[in-house]
């Protein structure tokens, strides 16, 4: 009962709770930005493509203070924690992008619901990677 209880209390950590918030942001940055790009025209991949980097960037200045307390102060720490944070959503985008063109392209999973498989699995994958890789303390 008591690591029960220690796992409840991790799943609603301030700092899970604040990722959660700015992840479903995220997610929405995503989504309107793909369903804009879409819907003037771009084509499908390449709306995706630039939903991510969109999102992306949103991403790491919301997580890098309000989210995991970054505690990088001179140049080059952030410089370091920008490149580690890029780093693992450039692992993540490529995860993304690959996904989307199976389930889009190859299974012709609808796009929307492609989207929505994807951004779960990224959004889980990209708060391991920010805690445990580019935000780690010292």
């Amino acid at each position: 009962m008591e690591k029960i209880k220690e796992l409840i209390k991790k799943l609603f950590s301030r700092e899970v709770i604040l990722y959660g918030i700015f992840g479903i942001l995220t997610t929405i940055i995503n989504f309107v930005t793909f369903f804009i790009l879409t819907h003037i025209g771009l084509e499908e991949n390449l709306s995706n493509i630039l939903a991510i980097i969109t999102s992306v960037l949103f991403a790491y200045f919301s997580n890098r203070k309000l989210v995991f307390n970054s505690t990088a102060i001179t140049f080059k720490e952030n410089l370091k924690e920008f490149y580690k944070f890029m780093l693992g959503r450039a692992f993540t985008m490529i995860f993304e992008m690959v996904g989307f063109y199976i389930l889009f392209n190859i299974l012709g999973v609808q796009e929307l619901i492609s989207k929505l498989v994807l951004t779960v699995i990224v959004i889980i994958l990209n708060f391991f990677i920010s805690k445990f890789f580019a935000f780690k303390k010292n």
